[in-house]
């Protein structure tokens, strides 16, 4: 019953005339249901960032992680293909690799040495030719959908998706000056937050908390409050949130646009990833749930090369992963602290700012994709 509450209290946020300007009910981030509600409608049917084309640059490099309880394995074919997989042997479900990133021609479980190839598929089975109902030809790792958009790579668990490209083309158009393809990854984190997915997703959405949580860092570059945000819907899977900077920044190596140096862009592609523009450069985001209270943080900054030319690359790495570990570690001590004392008798509903729109886009996206029909049953 509680969760059809929740349910029913977020399917308010999308009364365009009524909506209400409030947070969601405590009970959001902690109730089991509702977590296994979001795991198979919104996990396991959505686009989740997860990764950039430079963690898969040669043919056998692979990328494993887990979305919402599900092990998930992106690998880069021999012919350039990307396929996504779930790494669980199909003999007694040893699963075949742990999360992290590598290189490998093929995958050998450990239990019983089966090995299976990057698209999947059954190499070789120990001793099982005796049993006459195995088909080997018939054996494979369950595929999921997977999508680069620009260097920018998608998983969607439902390998029947349809395509995420197509919504993206606010970004496709605004972003045509970046030269997206040509710019070079040179830092990437994966850390763990003590927090439920939506608490980061919906602090992600609006830079008023920058003269809370980020005194010495963002707020410095935003002004106070976090200006005027404009925030642009364009599909269900799809927000632009526009927020200003201090100061425009500087001309520099792109042809930018005036507007692209007064203004920072936020890219949001829903439920939990999101590419935003900081004049030169680029960062990208996503929060991945581990489980109810965990969640996995991913992310990497992009430079154009003529940023790249002579410079230490590893200086660069070292100096942006450090930056973005102090602007990270300032959110994960605040949301942390939030989640400590969400579930308190004591907790409320808290009234939102007009600094705060990209929230309630986050809460309508939230209450579009519950209240879908239920997920089909895939085999």
């Amino acid at each position: 019953m509680l969760t059809d509450e929740l349910i029913g209290e977020l399917g308010r946020y999308l009364d365009d005339a009524g909506a209400p300007a409030i947070s969601l009910p405590p009970r959001a981030y902690t109730h089991p249901e509702l977590y296994e509600l979001e795991r198979s409608q919104i996990f396991g049917r959505s686009w989740v960032l997860v990764g950039h084309a430079s963690q898969l640059a040669e043919p056998g490099d692979y990328l494993a992680l887990t979305v919402a309880g599900e092990p998930v394995l992106v690998t880069r074919e021999r012919d350039g293909t990307a396929h996504a997989l779930a790494p669980i042997c199909r003999h007694r479900n040893m699963p075949l690799v742990e999360p992290g990133s590598g290189h490998t021609d093929a995958f050998t479980c450990r239990y019983h040495l089966w090995r299976y190839g990057l698209d999947g598929r059954l190499l070789g089975a120990t001793f099982m030719r005796e049993n006459t109902a195995f088909d080997p030809s018939a054996c494979r790792l369950p595929a999921f959908a997977v999508e680069e958009w620009h260097g920018f790579v998608f998983v969607n668990l439902d390998r029947d998706a349809e395509p995420l490209a197509p919504h993206l083309g606010r970004a496709e158009e605004e972003m045509a000056n970046y030269g997206l393809d040509s710019l070079v990854q040179v830092a990437s984190w994966q850390e763990e937050w003590r927090v439920n997915w939506k608490l980061a997703v919906e602090n992600a959405h609006e830079n008023y908390h920058a003269m809370g949580l980020h005194p010495t860092t963002v707020a410095l570059i935003t002004p106070r409050g976090g200006g005027d945000m404009d925030v642009r819907t364009d599909s269900p899977w799809a927000t632009r949130l526009r927020g200003p900077f201090k100061e425009p920044m500087e001309p520099g190596v792109l042809p930018l646009r005036d507007e692209q140096r007064a203004f920072m862009d936020n890219y949001c592609v829903f439920p939990s990833g999101s590419i935003a523009t900081f004049a030169d450069s680029i960062v990208w985001i996503s929060f991945v749930p581990l489980s109810i209270d965990r969640t996995e943080v991913r992310g990497g900054v992009l430079l154009p090369p003529a940023l790249l030319d002579g410079a230490d690359t590893e200086a660069l790495r070292k100096e942006h992963e450090a930056s973005a570990a102090t602007v990270n570690g300032e959110d994960r001590d605040g949301l942390e602290a939030v989640q400590r004392t969400i579930g308190s008798r004591f907790t409320g509903r808290g009234h939102l700012s007009t600094k705060e729109p990209g929230v309630l886009a986050f809460y309508r996206g939230l209450a579009q994709a519950l209240a879908r029909p239920k997920e089909k049953d895939t085999g």
